[in-house]
């Protein structure tokens, strides 16, 4: 039972050097390195004075008898009471604002396991996704590269499915482990930062609130593997400034040379690793240390083998990415508006401004006071994030690409909101910042679930052709038609022009019968189908009705015979139509010279 304390006790408590015992500090009783130990209520109550003239801190004045308590039990409004869904704020909002570690950390835990089986569910049940299927054909390869990526995300999905088999499931296993790996960084990052529990849980809860990460991590990509390499480099970092252990680089290196396996775009944050070294006065110490050069080393190392294979082959990874063309001449805020917007979608329109403000206004902290791992997390959100709002500028940015961007703003925002608490624990901000978490937080869930209801058990489609799900689920019954018109049409392989439907005709039909891209052919640099594979008279061509591609065929001595249609539909909607041809009196060139028409791919 909670006793209430007069001032006088409390002034005693606090006396001499206006600190508490350690045991009443905060979330596990241990005090946060280079702050006052604080009793858990000082983080959010405004100071007053007892009568003799010893500073106290109290609970907010929404007390009208004469004496202060740890904490007030009293509803928030007559009229909430009876609302079930403002017990649940209130029973929150109590539970942070008291630091009642156990009851955060037994409830988080619960969440977080419900929510991963809840997206095991999602995963083994909804049919693959292009991507997905195309990435799948990787891991059947053993090739040292890939044209649009480096080889991590192939050796991902080929864990899974060594395990679980060809199914969904195992191709998504991987995703699931990402998102448990990311939330035990987030909270190490944020435990090792604050010492409080209450910020360690936020920080795990943030993630699952984002429907990008919540539900839609279960999408293998090769963004799903660089999460962890890149939040798992910036842990080792973290953990170097708060021991001062130069080690830590050793380790820094490996998850960095890790990312660069995993993809490209981790460049993006060379910045914040600069920034971290040389902005803070310990610089020339970490310039004169032989460890930051070994990790460096050390990344470049694990990364050679994706070298040596650009390297061999025209450097064509490296100059695919490079080439990628703008889709507006000048600048327009077309795509950048799109953006954002994306972002407001796929974060949440609480989350994402919260976040945003969390990763700028700790940046300022720690720039202000040279505060290495601040500065180090905001730089890994503030720099890519900056980069890909100049591209936005005149062209269209993908979906996935800031996936490992928001991570470190859930971070930055546990944190920031911390030491927001403890600078100006009576500011409107520290008193509302709690409830708005909690708001994000469950509502983020709740959309998540009720997503997840839409997709797995719903009949209806209510986003028509514009459901980002539904527009690729619907490939098994072309398959099945393709395969029905190959038998009847004697043929023997499979050819098309879109990398779409060759990823789902293999993955249906788990390569029992060969199947060709015919163009964009330095996709499948290395890959095993060869000229026996076709040996057949006749192949069945299939390919979008709308992108045959005639001008590629017109300069072969290939004849087509149409020989049926089949529409892709999902839930009564169609999103396209496959026409398929008989293909005879010509056999696609599987290893055309560079520059060739049929070797080149461009970016999708």
């Amino acid at each position: 039972m909670r006793m209430r304390r007069s001032r006088e006790t409390i002034a005693r408590d606090v006396s001499g050097h206006g600190r508490l015992p350690v045991d009443l500090s905060q979330g596990d009783g241990q005090p946060e390195a280079g702050y006052p130990v604080k009793a858990p209520w000082a983080l959010s109550a405004p100071q007053c004075r007892d009568p003799s003239g010893h500073r106290v801190h109290a609970t907010p004045p929404d007390i009208s008898s004469g004496t202060l308590t740890a904490q007030s039990e009293q509803p928030l409004s007559a009229s909430s009471a009876g609302s079930a869904g403002a017990r649940i704020l209130r029973s929150c909002r109590s539970a942070f604002q008291r630091d009642d570690s156990n009851l955060l950390v037994t409830a988080c835990a619960l969440i977080v396991a419900a929510l991963t089986l809840m997206r095991g569910v999602f995963a083994a049940l909804l049919p693959l996704r292009v991507d997905e299927a195309y990435y799948w054909t990787w891991s059947k390869e053993s090739v040292i590269s890939y044209l649009d990526h480096p080889p991590m995300i192939s050796w991902f999905i080929t864990f899974g499915t060594h395990i679980f088999g060809d199914t969904n499931f195992g191709v998504r296993f991987t995703g699931l482990l990402a998102m448990l790996a990311m939330q035990a960084l987030l909270a190490d990052i944020v435990w090792q930062t604050t010492r409080d529990r209450r910020y360690v849980v936020l920080a795990v809860l943030l993630p699952e609130a984002a429907v990008d990460y919540g539900l839609f991590i279960t999408k293998v990509l090769p963004d799903t593997a660089l999460i962890v390499f890149a939040l798992a480099m910036a842990w080792a970092l973290v953990r170097l400034a708060l021991s001062g252990d130069q080690r830590w680089w050793l380790l820094a290196g490996v998850f960095g040379g890790f990312a660069l396996l995993s993809k490209y775009s981790v460049i993006l944050l060379l910045p914040a690793v600069v920034a971290y070294v040389v902005v803070l006065p310990w610089r020339m110490k970490q310039i004169a240390s032989p460890y930051p050069w070994l990790a460096a080393l050390i990344a470049l190392a694990i990364f050679s083998p994706v070298l040596y294979w650009n390297a061999a082959h025209d450097w064509v990874s490296f100059r695919f990415q490079l080439a990628r063309p703008v889709q507006i001449q000048g600048w327009s805020p077309k795509f950048l508006a799109e953006f954002v917007a994306n972002q407001f979608l796929l974060l949440g329109p609480i989350l994402f401004p919260a976040v945003l403000v969390g990763t700028i206004r700790l940046g300022w902290r720690g720039f202000v006071a040279r505060d290495a791992i601040a500065i180090l997390l905001s730089m890994c959100g503030v720099a890519p994030i900056g980069f890909l709002l100049w591209r936005s500028l005149h062209s269209r940015i993908g979906d996935s690409w800031p996936l490992f961007v928001w991570p470190f703003g859930f971070a930055c925002a546990a944190i920031n909101l911390a030491r927001w608490r403890r600078e100006a624990p009576g500011s409107v901000m520290a008193r509302v910042a709690p409830l708005a978490a909690v708001i994000a937080v469950l509502t983020g869930i709740g959309f998540i679930g009720l997503l997840t209801i839409y997709y797995t058990a719903a009949t209806a489609n209510y986003l028509g052709k514009n459901d980002p799900i539904g527009k690729e689920a619907g490939f098994a019954q072309v398959v099945e038609a393709a395969n029905d018109a190959l038998k009847n049409a004697g043929a023997t392989w499979f050819a098309t022009s879109d990398y779409r439907i060759y990823s789902m005709l293999r993955w249906y039909l788990r390569d029992r019968i060969p199947v060709v891209q015919i163009n964009e052919r330095n996709r499948y640099i290395g890959f095993h189908t060869t000229g026996k594979d076709l040996a057949g008279p006749a192949g069945l061509y299939v390919a979008p009705k709308d992108e045959v591609r005639r001008d590629l065929l017109a300069t072969t001595t290939a004849v087509l015979e149409p020989v049926g249609e089949a529409d892709l539909t999902w839930r009564g909607v169609r999103y396209d139509t496959y026409l398929m041809q008989k293909l005879t009196n010509w056999k696609p060139v599987l290893s055309p010279p560079p520059g060739d028409p049929f070797f080149v791919g461009v970016p999708h």
